[in-house]
């Protein structure tokens, strides 16, 4: 397919790659990032989450709002580690996405107090993890909204500097999903441990942030963090013993801990790291792989 003609609503066509010509990818991803919102919707629809669905459906949507932005983060690795430059092509879609659903959680929280705006408001000026939360979701909106070629152009070198703006807003959008989890922070917790792995596969030099060997060497430590992470929240907001919760990291009678979670998904692409370099040996193409750049998010 050649290039699509040039009008106000070209730039919708997402499934499209930047010659205008549709992308498998793309489109592939475009259905995989709706089905989290569809099947929210469809289980409000069938009554199947409880007497407050509004509820679930906004908790369920602040979940996967913070899924991916982790997901947004992981393309430069993951374009690196895995040698597939092709990657990049989803960084927009999964920022923009991103937004997405944090503009819905918003909204329903606004349907939730029955669109009384001035309460809304001071809720969000009173309540510390509501406020926080509320400034992650104005950069990710900024973010978001300069994410087209437009505004790359308008806003120059500084494009890139704005686009920085994902490196804040990662820790705020965390501390909000501890603060709104109040006593199970599990998921939180694993958020944070796949949030580490990406913040030091970044500050690795660059020359090794291509290597296949320092992969097992970030889960290790990422695993470690998100031990310490979740010794430290438990310690502090419920005074447990820190040498317990370590203990109960290591125990998988009731599923592995956050902490093990993050080692294995660690491990499970450095195996598929180790796989992909295989397959492209076997199959005597060139090593099309540079070493990475730290690249904004738009």
């Amino acid at each position: 397919m050649g290039r699509a003609p040039d009008s106000p609503f070209a730039g919708l066509a997402v499934w499209r790659d930047h010659g205008g010509r549709f992308s498998p990818l793309k489109a592939v991803v475009l259905l995989l990032v709706l089905v989290p919102g569809a099947e929210l919707a469809l289980g409000w629809a069938m009554h199947a989450l409880g007497g407050r669905p509004i509820t679930e459906v906004q908790h369920g949507l602040g979940d996967w709002t913070v899924r991916f932005l982790l997901l947004t983060l992981a393309v430069t690795p993951a374009r690196a580690v895995l040698d597939w430059p092709g990657m990049v092509k989803l960084r927009r879609m999964l920022g923009v996405t991103t937004a997405c659903y944090g503009a819905a959680h918003l909204v329903l929280y606004c349907i939730d107090q029955k669109w009384q705006l001035d309460k809304v408001a001071s809720e969000i000026v009173l309540r510390f993890y509501l406020t926080i939360g509320c400034v992650a979701l104005l950069m990710l909106a900024a973010l978001a909204i300069t994410s087209t070629d437009g505004w790359q152009k308008r806003l120059g070198r500084r494009w890139k500097r704005l686009h920085m703006l994902i490196f804040a807003l990662l820790p705020l959008g965390l501390w909000h999903y501890f603060l709104q989890s109040k006593a199970d922070v599990t998921a939180a917790v694993l958020a944070t441990g796949f949030a580490c792995w990406l913040v030091l596969w970044r500050l690795a030099p660059k020359r090794w942030q291509r290597r296949v060997a320092l992969l097992p060497v970030l889960a290790v430590l990422s695993g470690l963090a998100t031990a310490g992470i979740e010794t430290a929240w438990y310690g502090l907001a419920t005074g447990a013993r820190a040498w317990l919760v370590l203990q109960a990291n290591l125990n998988v009678a009731f599923g592995p801990r956050p902490a093990v979670q993050v080692v294995l998904w660690g491990l499970a692409l450095f195996v598929a790291a180790l796989l992909r370099r295989a397959w492209g040996r076997r199959r005597g193409g060139p090593n099309r792989l540079q070493p990475a750049r730290l690249r904004p998010v738009g």
